[in-house]
């Protein structure tokens, strides 16, 4: 009963009210009074929904940009992540230290240091480009800025997301049920195709569902490499810290960021119903897990390996960026920029650290400390409450749980600058607003790995527990959590890294005082630098 009440309060007062008090704000006039023709006229214009580019115009509207691109990277980052799980659990077992490693790579950076190190391949001044105009006589153009090089970034920088999700829903599938197919003679290929993939069933709708979350709230991506390509999360920021500081515009384009992302969401729950996906239970499990059919394997070689070794020469070119003085001009060796950044020097205090970038990198790192442990601890509470409790409002509780999950970071930026500027919750301007962003934005972490995870313990487990006279609280603690170890181990790391990495939800509430890495360098970015 405490835990549903405490987090009732915490999805009401940090997920709830900032949002609606924010998406309230579109249907606001200039005055301040409600007028739904204020509404329509900010959501019904051209600039939103045109679809001009159909039949030949220059662009469509960028709801239909967002929704399109969204669609694509979900789509590819499910794909390539369930490949790269597939390998990394059933291929060759030297392959899976390497594979992690390298599929974890795009996880540990923000996203768009994708876009920066794709920018020095494929950008204007980039190699590919020099190459065409040294062989061919070809004059290097903006070719890769767009809808192309917003969604190769995305895919990038998602399909490791995607393939955590799938690795760990991959570990679950009981070898014995594939055992007994083979069993009834059934090949391997008919194995997979009729007992290990729909297994899998849950974890790849979860996957496509962050995948296309991300997507629309992705802020970096597309301000680095979107060019003329306008996307929501983009206008939004624009219609905030813009010129024309227009919170109602800024709020009616959030209201169709959410719109997208609740109705993917109601589409994912439609889809995987009230079916049973349980695999583990009481009994043990000796199987040993069936290798990849020959044709699966082929494909995940084909397509993931090659897909890997090209992250690898994207984050080698992002890394080398750093040492030349000016990428595509004077490829001069130079530690110039690491001096400008991070520099040390002896005064009569002791060390100082001169750098630029110190302060950013110290602030990110203590508030992230802060946030993890919050993030996951609440998010498996949640998912724990919602699997195996019962209690008056529990529906009511559940889509206030997955609210915020289905919130872009965009929108719950948006959110807390226009719900905490004023009193009793002034919050605006100190750490504790980016510390509270934080764990509700990365929230979803802990209860989709949690709810993922339960899915697959059988309840016999718990009562079994409760039979031999363990309380609620000795049963969580020596039965599900040792079970849950794994969801719980990734929801901390991934609340942690994401803390570090994330820029759509924090740029609106970072301050001179308490600026972070990742606007720190979207700051550099915007300078050429």
């Amino acid at each position: 009963a405490s835990a549903v009440v405490l987090c009732s309060a915490l999805l009401l007062l940090f997920v709830a009210l900032p949002v609606g008090k924010s998406l309230a704000n579109a249907v606001l006039a200039e005055d301040g009074s409600v007028s739904l023709a204020a509404l329509a006229e900010r959501l019904g214009n051209e600039r939103v929904w045109g679809l001009s580019c159909v039949v030949g115009g220059v662009r469509c509207g960028v709801a239909w940009n967002t929704l399109f691109l969204a669609l694509l990277t979900a789509a590819g980052t499910t794909f390539l992540g369930t490949l790269i799980a597939l390998m990394a659990e059933r291929g060759s077992k030297r392959l899976a230290k390497p594979l992690n490693v390298l599929a974890l790579l795009p996880i540990i950076t923000p996203p768009f240091v994708v876009g920066l190190g794709l920018i020095l391949l494929f950008g204007r001044a980039g190699l590919f480009n020099q190459f065409l105009e040294w062989a061919f006589g070809v004059a290097p153009t903006r070719w890769f800025y767009g809808l192309f090089g917003i969604w190769l970034a995305q895919l990038f920088a998602f399909t490791p997301i995607a393939f955590m999700i799938m690795r760990g829903v991959v570990q679950g599938v009981a070898p014995s049920l594939e055992e007994a197919a083979q069993t009834l003679h059934a090949s391997r290929a008919k194995t997979f195709l009729t007992v290990t993939l729909p297994l899998m069933k849950p974890g790849l709708a979860n996957a496509f569902l962050v995948g296309f979350i991300e997507s629309i709230a992705d802020f970096g991506n597309p301000i680095v490499v979107g060019g003329q390509y306008s996307v929501l999360s983009t206008d939004i920021f624009f219609a905030i810290v813009g010129a024309q500081y227009d919170q109602g515009r800024a709020a009616s384009l959030a209201l169709i960021l959410t719109a997208f992302a609740l109705g993917v969401f109601f589409v994912q729950r439609r889809v995987l119903g009230r079916t049973s996906y349980t695999t583990v239970s009481g009994k043990g499990d000796a199987g040993i897990a069936m290798p990849l059919p020959d044709g699966v394997r082929r494909v995940a070689v084909g397509l993931a390996g090659p897909w890997l070794a090209f992250t690898l020469v994207v984050y080698l070119f992002a890394f080398t960026g750093g040492f030349v003085q000016t990428w595509g001009r004077d490829y001069t060796p130079t530690l110039a920029h690491f001096v400008t950044a991070f520099d040390l020097q002896w005064g009569e205090h002791g060390l100082v650290w001169a750098g630029t970038a110190w302060n950013s990198l110290f602030t990110t790192i203590k508030l992230s400390t802060i946030a993890a442990p919050l993030c996951a601890g609440i998010g498996l509470l949640i998912a724990w409450l919602l699997a195996r409790t019962q209690f008056v409002g529990q529906q009511a509780f559940e889509f206030a749980a997955l609210l915020a999950f289905a919130i872009p970071g965009t929108v719950l930026g948006v959110s807390y600058i226009l719900a905490f500027n004023v009193p009793p919750f002034e919050l605006t301007g100190t750490g504790l607003i980016i510390v509270l962003c934080f764990v509700f934005r990365n929230l979803p972490v802990g209860v989709r790995a949690g709810t993922a995870s339960f899915k697959q313990l059988d309840k016999s487990l718990d009562e079994a527990s409760t039979m031999l006279r363990a309380g609620t609280a000795t049963t969580l603690r020596r039965v599900v959590l040792p079970l849950l170890k794994p969801a719980l181990v990734a929801a901390l790391v991934y609340s942690f890294v994401r803390s570090m990495t994330t820029v759509s939800a924090v740029i609106f509430l970072v301050t001179a005082e308490n600026e972070l890495a990742t606007t720190y360098i979207i700051g550099r970015v915007g300078n050429g630098d």
